[in-house]
């Protein structure tokens, strides 16, 4: 399996090559240069398999066992997933009113990007112990990336992790989850910015290719094509757990909500979609809402500011991935992607082509929901099924909420549910409800913390410069093969 870039301008690579990326050399993102097509019977076997087996099924399909053996592929991917809360590692809740939700955050920071950044430091150290080589990987969060990213690399011997926070911009115990992580490997810092201008840095960064390969730099950020393709197996899974029947030809089509930040979920979900799973996507957000324009009316173009939402998670003005997704549907047109972006990035606004807007407004619903509406989801799931729902998840179900109370026949929907509600007690009070807070999150409060600040006014792109030098010059003892 090869990958090319959306913008058509870069060499291929394999899937190890897309890993070690982020983004691709023309400021692309990387996509499979083939997207394999799942007949119905191969629908049908997979409907059999846990979650675990739906995820094997699809990194052999889109990595290959020439780069890792199916047999090592299994137990990497078992590896990921054995600190589970869950047995089966993804839930589903089924609720009142055909409410379904897909609990995704049963992994150790309580939150769904777990699932697809536990497999990728799997994948890396692969690589990295495979070559003896290390990396220094760099990721901007609003939330939840930064302590999944953390989670999952913290004490690897092949991997250090310098990670960006807004302070003041997540939870409490979003950021306790990362600053509380004292394993050598792990360099947290606290920027007074959001989360957009914190990826100012990085981007900087990241831009000086000569300093990236001299550092052996890498992102974890949503872009990296390693996460979509494990967020794909959510799309599979939701499928297989609410279709009324497999009986049937053509195979019954059900719905996903997807509530989304930076459209990694969606984009997964259209690669779903286009292998051929009978799903009819919605994607919710919350008052930033530029995925919402976008589809509505082929408005791609930021906001004046973001605005700061009880789904912070989701308080994102540029979805990345939306690219993937521009790419997917306007039928692999590279040259038609790279003047879309490039004309977004040099004014901040665009407006799709008729064609791809009629394709992707065809292809998504969508909906965006005020920070009254998200609290409203969550105290009538509550009273109707003593069910706490984290605000993000509730981004979703208030879609839910809106269509049975048109009492229209539709769809059988699942509802994807990213986080759980013990990481946003502050959401939980809103909505006038009681928080629900297991025991090792209540321990955070008492543990040692290590945060560096960025404050206004210092030089961020400076400061990270500077700590990545200090790294390699570290690594250097360790590594036969380190950075120079």
């Amino acid at each position: 399996m090869w990958y090319i870039s959306t913008r058509g301008m870069a060499p291929r690579v394999d899937f190890e090559g897309a890993l070690f990326s982020g983004y691709a050399p023309d400021g692309g993102l990387f996509v499979p240069e083939e997207i394999p097509q799942l007949s119905t019977k191969t629908l049908r076997q997979w409907s059999m398999l846990s979650y675990p087996g739906l995820v094997k099924e699809l990194c052999t399909l889109f990595i290959g066992p020439e780069l890792i053996p199916r047999d090592v592929l299994n137990g990497l991917i078992d590896r990921a997933f054995s600190r589970f809360r869950h047995r089966e590692v993804v839930h589903l809740s089924r609720l009142k009113n055909g409410l379904n939700v897909l609990e995704l955050w049963h992994g150790a920071t309580y939150a769904f990007k777990d699932l697809s950044l536990s497999c990728t430091a799997q994948f890396l150290q692969y690589f990295l112990e495979k070559k003896e080589q290390h990396v220094t990987v760099v990721v901007g969060t609003s939330g939840d990336t930064g302590s999944a990213a953390i989670e999952s690399v913290q004490g690897a011997k092949n991997m250090d992790i310098i990670v960006l926070l807004p302070k003041g911009h997540c939870t409490k115990i979003q950021e306790l989850q990362m600053t509380t992580v004292l394993k050598e490997n792990v360099h947290v810092f606290g920027v007074e910015g959001n989360s957009d201008e914190l990826d100012e840095p990085i981007k900087a960064v990241f831009a000086d290719v000569t300093f990236v390969k001299k550092h052996s730099l890498m992102s974890l950020n949503s872009i990296n094509w390693s996460r979509v393709l494990v967020q794909m197996a959510h799309h599979f899974f939701a499928y297989f757990q609410c279709t009324p029947s497999l009986d049937t030809d053509p195979l019954p089509t059900v719905e996903v909500v997807v509530p989304t930040g930076a459209a990694g979920n969606l984009a997964a979900g259209c690669l779903a979609w286009k292998m051929g799973l009978p799903i009819r996507l919605v994607v919710a957000v919350n008052r930033n809402d530029i995925i919402h324009r976008t589809v509505q009316q082929g408005d791609f173009s930021l906001s004046e500011t973001v605005e700061q939402t009880l789904a912070s998670a989701m308080d994102i003005q540029v979805p990345y991935n939306m690219e993937r997704i521009f790419w997917l549907l306007s039928g692999s047109d590279s040259q038609v992607t790279r003047a879309l972006m490039e004309q977004f990035e040099r004014t901040q606004s665009v407006s799709l082509p008729k064609e791809l807007h009629d394709k992707l407004s065809g292809t998504v619903t969508s909906e965006s929901v005020s920070d009254e509406a998200i609290t409203q989801t969550m105290a009538r799931c509550w009273q109707e099924n003593q069910y706490l729902l984290c605000p993000h998840s509730a981004v979703a179900v208030s879609y839910h909420y809106q269509q049975t109370e048109r009492q229209q026949p539709s769809l059988p929907r699942c509802c994807l549910a990213p986080a759980s509600a013990a990481k946003f007690p502050e959401a939980v009070l809103a909505a006038g409800l009681t928080p629900e807070t297991p025991a090792e999150i209540l321990a955070l409060e008492s543990k040692d913390t290590r945060c560096t600040p960025m404050r206004k006014g210092d030089d961020w792109t400076l400061m990270l410069r500077n700590a990545i030098e200090d790294l390699s010059w570290k690594q250097r003892g360790h590594f036969p093969n380190a950075p120079e």
